[in-house]
Formats: C-alpha cells, sequence, structure tokens
C-alpha cells in the first residue's frame, strides 16, 4: 500500500527522511515555504556524527559521496585565553572521520538529489482528523489532505501545533552572526588564527566562536547573556540593521580580548541576531493519528552539535520504518518511532542544555573543561 506522505521543512531532517523514503521507492511530497533553494542563505557549517547524521546518511546511501564533499581537517579545535595564550589545541588523527565537517549548502544539495520539493508552499496550519487524513492548509488558500504529515519545519513549526500547544522558551544566550570571506587572502591574520576548523575563546557570561567553511569562508559567533533581542551596545539597544552600531556594541562588551580575537568582530561583514529559544527537555506529546514531528519541531535544544544530527537520523528511521511497512499500521508505526525519539532526544536535550550553561557561563574554565572531557582519550 503506498500512503500519501508529505515532509514540511526542506532542512536535513525533511530531506533525510523523503530521501530515504525515496530510495526505497516511495513518493514524498516536502513542502517548503521558500521560493527555491538560494532564496537565503544555507547557514554555516555542520559537524555530522558517526552514529548520528552520518548513518542517516548510510541508510539514503550517501556516505561516500558524504565523504568526497566533507572537511575532516574542520574538527580541529583551538581555544584560546581572552589574552589570546593557546590554552587548547586539538587536530584530527589521520584518518579520523568521527564528526567531518560540512557546509549546510553542500548538504542540502546532497539530499535533494531526485527529491519532488515543492517550493513556496507555505503551510499555515495542520489539521488531523478530517475523514481523508491530514489537511494541510497553505497561505495561499489552497489545502490538500495526506495519509502521513511529517513536521520537521524547525523552531517555529507550523505543524507543532497540531499535536503539542508548547511554545520554545528563550534560553537567556544570544548568538550574534558574523562572516569573514577569502580569509586567506583578506585577513590572513584570521585564516591562522581559526586554522581549519575552530577557534574558541571563553569568558564570564560570554564566549567568541570561529569556524570555518569551506572556499575561504569563515563565520564568527559572539555568545553572551542578555535580556531577549537586546544588542550588547553602549547606551540604547543597537538597531540591529545598523551593523555599525552592533559592531561598537559587541567590541565593547569583548573589551579588553586579545586584538587578533576581535578581528572576527572588526572585519565582519554583517551581524544576525540569533536568540537561542529551546522546547521543554522532556517535550512530548498525546501521539495524533497522521501527523507527527521530528528535529528542532519536535524537540528544539541549544546548538551543540546535536540538533541536525538528531533531526537526520530520525528521518532516516521513520523512512524506514514507513518503508518496511507494507501493510501494516502506519499510525502504530508512527507511535513507535515516537517513543524511540523521546527518549533519545530527551537525554541530548539535557546533555546540550547543561552544556549552554557551561559553555557561556560564569566560569569560563568549566567550559573548557567540557572540552576536555569530550576529547577521545
Amino acid at each position: 500500500m503506498r500512503h500519501r506522505i508529505a515532509v514540511v521543512g526542506s532542512g536535513p531532517g525533511g530531506l533525510a527522511f523523503a530521501r530515504v523514503l525515496h530510495r526505497h521507492g516511495h513518493h514524498v511530497t516536502v513542502l517548503e515555504r521558500d521560493s527555491s533553494a538560494a532564496a537565503r542563505p544555507p547557514g554555516g557549517t555542520l559537524d555530522l556524527q558517526e552514529g548520528l547524521g552520518q548513518l542517516a546518511l548510510a541508510k539514503a546511501g550517501l556516505l561516500a559521496a558524504f565523504h568526497e564533499l566533507s572537511r575532516p581537517e574542520g574538527q580541529a579545535l583551538r581555544i584560546l585565553d581572552t589574552d589570546g595564550t593557546v590554552l587548547r589545541d586539538w587536530q584530527p588523527r589521520p584518518g579520523e572521520r568521527a564528526n567531518p565537517e560540512i557546509d549546510r549548502g553542500q548538504l542540502r544539495d546532497l539530499l535533494l538529489g531526485p527529491l519532488d520539493v515543492q517550493w513556496g508552499r507555505c503551510v499555515t496550519q495542520v489539521v488531523p482528523g478530517t475523514g481523508d487524513g491530514t489537511l494541510v492548509r497553505f497561505a495561499d488558500g489552497r489545502q490538500e489532505t495526506f495519509d502521513l504529515v511529517v513536521g520537521a519545519d524547525g523552531a517555529r513549526s507550523r505543524v507543532r501545533p497540531a499535536v503539542s500547544p508548547v511554545t520554545p522558551h528563550y534560553t537567556g544566550v544570544t548568538y550574534v552572526e558574523t562572516s569573514l570571506d577569502d580569509v586567506d587572502t583578506r585577513h590572513p591574520g584570521i585564516a591562522r588564527l581559526v586554522g581549519d576548523g575552530s577557534v574558541a575563546v571563553f569568558g564570564v557570561n560570554r564566549a567568541l566562536v570561529g569556524q570555518r567553511n569551506s572556499g575561504g569562508h569563515v563565520k564568527a559567533y559572539a555568545q553572551f547573556r542578555a535580556p531577549l533581542d537586546r544588542y550588547p551596545a553602549s547606551g540604547p539597544a543597537a538597531d540591529p540593521a545598523d551593523a555599525e552600531a552592533v559592531r561598537s556594541g559587541l567590541l565593547t562588551l569583548f573589551d579588553g580580548w586579545a586584538a587578533p580575537v576581535l578581528d572576527l568582530l572588526r572585519h565582519g561583514t554583517a551581524f544576525t541576531s540569533r536568540p537561542l529559544h529551546a522546547l521543554p527537555v522532556s517535550h512530548t506529546w498525546a501521539h495524533v493519528p497522521g501527523v507527527t514531528l521530528l528535529g528542532d519541531a519536535a524537540h528544539l535544544m541549544p546548538p551543540l552539535g546535536a540538533g541536525a544530527n538528531l533531526a537526520m537520523l530520525e528521518g532516516a528511521e521513520l523512512a524506514e520504518a514507513v518503508a518496511a511497512l507494507g501493510d501494516g499500521d502506519l499510525d502504530e508505526t508512527v507511535r513507535a518511532f515516537e517513543e524511540r525519539m523521546w527518549a533519545r532526544a530527551g537525554r541530548w536535550a539535557r546533555i546540550t542544555t547543561a552544556g549552554l550553561e557551561r559553555l557561556v557561563g560564569p566560569d569560563p574554565e568549566d567550559a573548557i573543561a567540557l572540552f576536555d572531557e569530550l576529547q577521545p582519550s
């Protein structure tokens, strides 16, 4: 039996779900509000873990292609003191592929492949139990019905209200992201600072991280505790559209840190505020036939390397379960998937919530100790 299946959202989790089902000969409709894959910047780089994101790619038959695109050298991490002293300098071992990096755009293109993505389809509401299945309403007034709708549409999920009234809460931490291009030529000092992977500096309730992407591109993240949607500008909060005011405020916040570190902010080309929100650590819901969630829509947590990995594996596992269903009960298959997802996501939510408290907290040494604990013996 072939079910009518839609996934809302073309992020890593939604595409992994669709791509694995496609591999097993099942059609999936991918509903994406963006007008095209190039409608907005895809974001920074991701480290895909062997037992999570890489496992999902293996289930999709894409692991070899991933290895061709990924950057194992991106696993390198250097930690500095605020005065520029190198405190830690971890380099991946030869052949190390536990957590290689890949740009989000490259991963998206890899997963898209032959999928049926309906671009510019903005979902406004999902209504289960309509008699003919689950009803999906769109911003243009149209509507369609499916046997299963999978919400993989992130933090502000339009599918989540169909199963849960819970909304994300602000964690107290904001990231401000900026970008630098062609660093090897234009900013060789920054290129040396970041190296092949990432550089991180921790202070009291603040941190500054630089992360290399492919093509000489570096993304930098100023991280700090602050009231929601407040920029650390001197005087009144800066207009987020005023790049120089935001830059000035950030330089004030990190005043006294080593000049090479502050160059990440001085030479950034634009600034984007990313207040970190999260769902409750043990977010679950009463099962609703015909609709489910995965990834950030289901268990939004601090971005400490787990979110995309979990979403991809969940998508792949749900797809495999549906593909193996035959004439079985779709509803029971989805219910069983949710139980497994909740247990695993709850463990990771506790880990990442505690990790954020340490990484952007009152004791910089505790942040460094967290990385020490994570390094392979």
